[in-house]
């Protein structure tokens, strides 16, 4: 096979990938670029400002008594999990192994509690638009089918993206030190599209990858666990260290006080700088009493470095340790590598704003793939029906893609005047708010225009968010600055900083262009 014969098959291969998933990865990278910002999001949204740690920030034991004055918690197992920074922790335990000792069978899926007021909230009653836009960016919203689609969506851009660098690498070095503005429309956005590519290769690359890990592991599981485990779930997931141990109820009562704050304490206490995220009760209240606590060092001092410690309660033993100060398994290895990087938060707020910054790239050099695609198929070697279609199909993506600014910028005024906003009505306001952009700008038919319309649409919604927010909480962006609120200061400094930009955007945009 001749190497022409190579590189066109490359070339349209990788055009072809890349289109077939441009809207869904521009929604991924779009919501995954404000995913970044999750928790001060969420912070933001209920006007809290909380220790920028992994760590727990709680009396443990006033949130068991608390737990057990609504459930009676006696034979349960329970578990306590901190995975964002925020002033809510996840809660969850099981039904009751003595149905006499305590007839309360409910069985707490996930739930949150406030840590200063003790406070438990239902999942869905606690949500927010930090955790919405952050589910969004892998389609948690479509399930069961939206994992799965994001996996494919990520292995896909996979793809494209190695198929473009082999047919770029010839030139790769000189294109991407080419950028003709004045030029043909069609060489405006090829530059573009090189220069930006190339600026976020790296990131693209590591996105694409940890993305498609995250995702597409689930549709492995099945025939993993078949093949291998002989169908063995509970031995699969224990060796890929994803199970807990199981200790035997004994229906004989626990004879002594029980403090799960000394457990802590003393686990913080035999490793300097470790940060306990999840706790495992077992057996609450019965004299086979088990507590593991699980953490990690903190990221400044060591970027793998996961460790637990399981204690006998009655015997106030510690019958296993995981010291995070050895060297990592391959496993543990493999597992937090791919999360950290995919979360991007170990190296602080510097890291976020990059990783914000390189997914806005990448939103543009997808955008500027479908023109590139859109001008190149506006020939008139083409006929007339498929040069429509062509167009109706780019003012499709263009209307989808463009119009996530606006409604983003709108829906954190909205969550703001509609305090401790539902699930339903985040839900509803985005994506109906959503249809509608993308309904008049497909109507409209002015790609220029939806360009231009949004820009200037999410730069006055963007202004008027720390507005909205000092109004609603009267914490103006000076006065959370005073009192040293840094989640909710950085979000409205944010949006105002972002606006700037992208109204100064707007006016640089001053004449439509010509093919």
């Amino acid at each position: 096979m001749s190497d022409k014969r190579i590189y066109n098959i490359l070339f349209h291969t990788h055009t072809i990938s890349g289109i077939v998933i441009s809207v869904l990865l521009y929604v991924i990278f779009f919501a995954g670029s404000f995913s970044f910002f999750r928790d001060e999001i969420v912070n933001w949204e209920r006007n809290q400002t909380v220790k920028n740690t992994e760590a727990f920030d709680l009396d443990f034991d006033v949130a068991l008594d608390t737990l057990n004055t609504t459930y009676n918690l006696n034979s349960r197992d329970i578990e306590l999990s901190k995975h964002f920074i925020e002033q809510r922790i996840g809660v969850a335990f099981s039904a009751p192994k003595d149905t006499i000792l305590n007839p309360n069978t409910k069985v707490n899926r996930y739930s949150t509690l406030d840590t200063k007021s003790y406070v438990e909230n239902s999942y869905d009653g606690d949500y927010t638009l930090g955790e919405f836009l952050y589910r969004l960016h892998f389609f948690a919203q479509m399930q069961p089918i939206g994992y799965m689609l994001a996996g494919f969506v990520a292995f896909f851009f996979l793809f494209a993206i190695i198929t473009g660098v082999i047919v770029h690498w010839s030139k790769i070095v000189s294109n991407f030190y080419t950028f003709r503005p004045y030029a043909k429309l069609k060489t405006l956005w090829t530059d573009a599209h090189t220069a930006l590519g190339v600026i976020g290769l790296p990131f693209q690359f590591v996105y694409a990858v940890t993305g498609a890990f995250f995702m597409i592991k689930a549709i492995i599981i099945a025939p993993t666990v078949f093949f291998l485990f002989n169908g063995d779930s509970a031995k699969f997931y224990d060796d890929l260290g994803y199970s807990h141990p199981e200790y035997e109820y004994t229906h004989t009562p626990l004879d002594k006080d029980f403090s799960l704050n000394y457990y802590v304490d003393k686990t913080e206490a035999l490793w300097p700088n470790f940060d306990a995220t999840q706790i495992h009760v077992f057996n609450y209240g019965d004299a086979n009493m088990h507590v593991m606590i699980e953490g990690h060092l903190k990221y400044k001092d060591k970027y793998t470095a996961v460790g637990e410690a399981i204690y006998k309660v009655d015997t106030d033993t510690l019958i296993h340790k995981k010291d995070p100060n050895q060297s990592a398994t391959y496993l543990d290895g493999v597992k937090n590598v791919m999360f950290r990087l995919h979360y991007g938060d170990y190296g602080g707020m510097t890291l976020k704003l990059v990783s914000f910054l390189l997914g806005i790239i990448s939103c543009v050099v997808i955008l500027s793939g479908v023109m590139i695609w859109g001008v190149a198929r506006n020939k008139k070697t083409i006929s007339e029906k498929k040069r429509r279609f062509n167009a109706w199909l780019v003012t499709i993506y263009l209307a989808i893609c463009l119009s996530m600014y606006p409604i983003t910028a709108l829906s954190f005024i909205a969550v703001k005047i509609n305090n401790h906003a539902s699930k339903t009505f985040i839900y509803s306001f985005y994506f109906i708010g959503w249809l509608l952009l993308t309904l008049f700008y497909s109507i409209k038919k002015d790609n220029y225009f939806t360009n231009k319309n949004t820009l200037l649409l999410g730069s006055i919604f963007g202004f008027l968010i720390p507005i909205t927010n000092g109004i609603m909480t009267n914490n103006w962006v000076w006065l959370s600055y005073k009192n040293d609120q840094f989640q909710i200061f950085f979000i409205d400094v944010f949006w105002i900083v972002l606006s700037t930009i992208t109204l100064y955007a707007y006016f640089k945009l001053k004449s439509k262009p010509k093919d």
